[in-house]
């Protein structure tokens, strides 16, 4: 890749972002086609993102990913969000149109693609999501579309009713549970919170209560403790890679108005991770 002045640079805010497997992503794919892009990893500070969004119009930054703690606080520093992503109540994906900046979400359609990947069947069946944070909302749109029977359970329970009566407006096949004694009855069982991320976090749930044949879904892109309990168990798994993947995929197609080549970019996040 040999970046000149005509080079369009998108970024990814976070904080922290070293960790990112994005630029390596889409890099990789934009040498694969060709493309005269490049892509970067900024830490931003929280009390720097207003300046940082700025710098975005002045240094005409074509695009950008935004990942923790960015996705929410963002939203009212854009010209425009799309109605998606203002439902999600977050943005991971912007465009700069010219100096405006227009914000998505892509992490709903993302999961769904990647259920689709690995033929995982949402319709007509009982699905119950643990967590009702900001990414319990990006993927719970889609799957009350899809024609599931959606249970939302959180610790907080005015959280997950909160997100079930902004579901309600459009949908009738959703509710919230105060406690998890629906998860013997669940065929697919998500987990949207955090837990799994750091040595010692508690499971989100007990494999042990699922019932035979329940797909366990994390959207936590490494495999967590209640993945690995689960597949022992003799579960289908997925973790959040297909997530993570196909959210790019589609945000790459926002800015650059192509289909990148998204076999060869999940070759490049499983040799990121080794």
């Amino acid at each position: 890749m040999e970046i000149s002045g005509n080079t369009n640079v998108i970024a990814i805010f976070g904080h922290p972002v070293s960790h990112s497997l994005s630029p390596a992503m889409h890099n990789a794919a934009f040498r694969k086609m060709g493309l005269d892009f490049c892509y970067i990893a900024l830490d931003v500070h929280p009390l720097d993102l207003r300046v940082a969004v700025e710098g975005v119009r002045a240094m005409n930054i074509a695009g950008l990913n935004i990942t923790v703690p960015h996705k929410e606080a963002i939203m009212p520093m854009l010209d425009k969000v799309d109605p998606e992503a203002s439902f999600i109540g977050a943005v991971n994906t912007i465009v700069n149109l010219n100096g405006k900046l227009v914000g998505y979400n892509t992490d709903g359609r993302g999961f769904m693609r990647s259920l689709q990947e690995e033929s995982i069947g949402v319709e007509g069946q009982k699905v119950l999501i643990v967590g009702a944070g900001g990414a319990a909302r990006a993927v719970s749109w889609y799957l009350a579309e899809s024609g599931c029977d959606l249970s939302i359970y959180n610790r907080t329970p005015e959280k997950a009713e909160l997100l079930v009566n902004d579901l309600a407006i459009n949908f009738r096949n959703v509710r919230h549970i105060n406690v998890l004694d629906e998860l013997a009855e669940a065929d697919i069982v998500i987990n949207s919170t955090s837990l799994g991320l750091k040595p010692g976090d508690p499971l989100p749930f007990d494999p042990a209560e699922l019932k035979p044949g329940a797909v366990v879904v994390d959207l936590i892109y490494q495999d967590t403790p209640v993945i690995r309990e689960a597949r022992r168990k003799g579960h289908k798994t997925l973790n959040g890679l297909g997530m993570l993947l196909w959210q790019g995929v589609l945000s790459f197609e926002l800015w650059t108005g192509q289909t990148p080549p998204h076999e060869h970019m999940k070759d490049i996040i499983f040799k990121s991770l080794g």
